[in-house]
C-alpha cells in the first residue's frame, strides 16, 4: 500500500494546538473509527511507515498510537500480518475508554483555566463559543436547512427557526444538557424567516433582531406589522454588539462602514432576511452605496461565525456581525451598534409547559453569567417579558 492508497476513511487530522499530544489524535482518531463501524475487526491498517509517511510526521509518532491502541485491545500487531483491527463497535470497552479519556482532557483543561485565575463563568462561555465554532467549521453552510419540513419529526419537539446568535446556541445546549428529553429542532433562517415560520405554524418560537428605521425601534414594529392581531409574548434574551469585522491587525486599514465601497475591499454578507443583512442594507442606503458598488455584496452565509471564519481564512476581508463570534475566530471588531435580540412566542406556546424549561433556563443567573462571559454582550435585561397584540 503506497502513501496514496491510504483508505479515504482513514483521514485523520492533526492539529499542534488540540491540546494533546499528535500520538494521542491518532489513536482517539481510530477508536473512533473503530466504534463508529468504519473500520472492521479483520481489517488491516496502514504500516508505521505508510501512515507516518501519510501524516507527515515521525514513524515514532505512530509506533506510540499502535502501542496504545494494542493495550486497549483495538488493534493487533501480528508477525508478517502487518497490523489488524481486532476491536468491535459493539465492545463496550471502546466507548469507556474513549468518554474516560475525554472526561479527563476537560479536566485537565478546566483546571488549568481555573489555576490562571479564571472563572468557572468564563470557562463555560469560551467553551460553548469555541464549540460552536467548531460545529460551524465542520458543515457547509449552504446546506443549512431553511424550514423543519417533516412535521413527523418535530411535531413532538421544540422548534426554534431564528437569526443566528451565540446566546441562543449557549441557551440550546444548556437546555439540552439540563433536559435531554427534550428534542429540539433549530434553524437559522434569518429575524424574518422565524417571524414567517411564526405566521405560518411552523415553529414554536423565533429568534428576531430587526431594527426599524422609521422609528428607530427593535422588532416590534415587525411583530406587529407580520403578525397582526396575534397576542405573543416577547422574551428579551440579550442585547449585543453589532459590528464590523475584518483581519486581525487591520491590513486593509477598515475605518468604517463607507470603507465598503472601496475596490479593494471584498465583502462576505448574512443571507437575505436576517436581521443583520437588514442593517447593513439600511446603512448602506443612509450613507448613499449602491449593493452593485459593494465587492462581494452577493456573496451569502447563514451566520455569523461563517462571515467570521471566512475572515480569519482569507477568504474576505469584512463582513457585519457580532463581537462574540470575532472573538472566537481571533479576528478584529469594529463596534457600530448595541441592538436588542428577542424571543418571539405566541401565547398559546408561552403558556404550554413545553416552553417551560427553556424559559427557566433564560431566567438563572448562571446562564446570564455564561453568555456574558462570552463577550459583546448585556444580559441586563435577560428574561424580561412583555405581551403585545391580542386586544391591544
Amino acid at each position: 500500500m503506497s502513501r496514496h492508497q491510504i483508505p479515504p476513511q482513514m483521514e485523520i487530522r492533526l492539529s499542534g494546538s488540540a491540546g494533546s499530544p499528535m500520538f494521542a489524535q491518532i489513536a482517539d482518531r481510530l477508536r473512533q473509527m473503530v466504534a463508529t463501524g468504519q473500520l472492521q475487526a479483520g481489517e488491516r491498517l496502514p504500516t508505521v511507515r505508510q501512515l507516518a509517511e501519510s501524516l507527515a510526521i515521525s514513524p515514532g509518532t505512530v509506533v506510540k498510537a499502535y502501542r496504545q491502541l494494542e493495550q486497549d485491545g483495538v488493534i493487533q500487531s501480528r508477525r508478517g500480518g502487518g497490523t489488524v483491527v481486532v476491536g468491535r463497535a459493539s465492545d463496550p470497552r471502546l466507548l469507556t475508554i474513549r468518554q474516560t479519556r475525554l472526561s479527563n482532557l476537560m479536566s485537565n483543561g478546566i483546571l488549568e483555566a481555573l489555576s490562571q485565575g479564571y472563572s468557572l463563568e468564563e470557562i463555560e462561555a469560551a467553551f460553548s463559543v469555541h464549540l460552536d465554532r467548531w460545529r460551524e467549521e465542520q458543515k457547509d453552510s449552504a446546506q443549512v436547512a431553511r424550514a423543519p419540513s417533516k412535521r413527523t419529526e418535530t411535531g413532538k419537539a421544540l422548534v426554534i427557526v431564528a437569526s443566528h446568535d451565540l446566546a441562543l446556541n449557549m441557551l440550546v445546549g444548556r437546555l439540552r444538557q439540563q433536559n435531554p428529553e427534550v428534542k429540539i429542532h433549530v434553524t437559522y433562517a434569518g429575524s424574518l424567516g422565524g417571524l414567517i415560520a411564526l405566521q405560518e405554524g411552523r415553529a414554536d418560537l423565533a429568534g428576531i433582531h430587526l431594527l426599524d428605521a422609521e422609528t428607530g425601534e427593535y422588532n416590534y414594529p415587525y411583530v406587529k406589522h407580520l403578525l397582526p392581531g396575534r397576542e405573543v409574548a416577547i422574551v428579551h434574551l440579550t442585547y449585543r454588539i453589532q459590528g464590523l469585522m475584518y483581519a486581525a491587525g487591520n491590513p486593509k486599514r477598515i475605518k468604517s462602514l463607507e470603507d465598503l465601497g472601496r475596490p479593494d475591499i471584498t465583502l462576505i454578507n448574512r443571507q437575505k432576511g436576517s436581521g443583520t443583512r437588514i442593517l447593513l442594507d439600511q446603512e448602506l442606503r443612509r450613507l448613499g452605496i449602491a449593493p452593485s458598488g459593494v465587492k462581494g455584496y452577493a456573496h451569502e452565509v447563514d451566520t455569523h461565525l461563517a462571515i467570521a471564519r471566512s475572515i480569519a481564512e482569507g477568504r474576505a476581508d469584512v463582513g457585519l456581525g457580532i463581537e462574540a463570534a470575532a472573538r472566537a475566530c481571533h479576528i478584529d471588531f469594529l463596534p457600530l451598534h448595541r441592538e436588542r435580540y428577542d424571543l418571539v412566542i405566541p401565547i398559546e406556546k408561552h403558556k404550554n409547559k413545553k416552553l417551560a424549561p427553556l424559559l427557566k433556563v433564560i431566567a438563572s443567573q448562571d446562564f446570564r453569567e455564561a453568555v456574558t462571559g462570552a463577550g459583546g454582550y448585556d444580559t441586563s435585561q435577560t428574561g424580561t417579558t412583555a405581551f403585545v397584540g391580542g386586544t391591544d
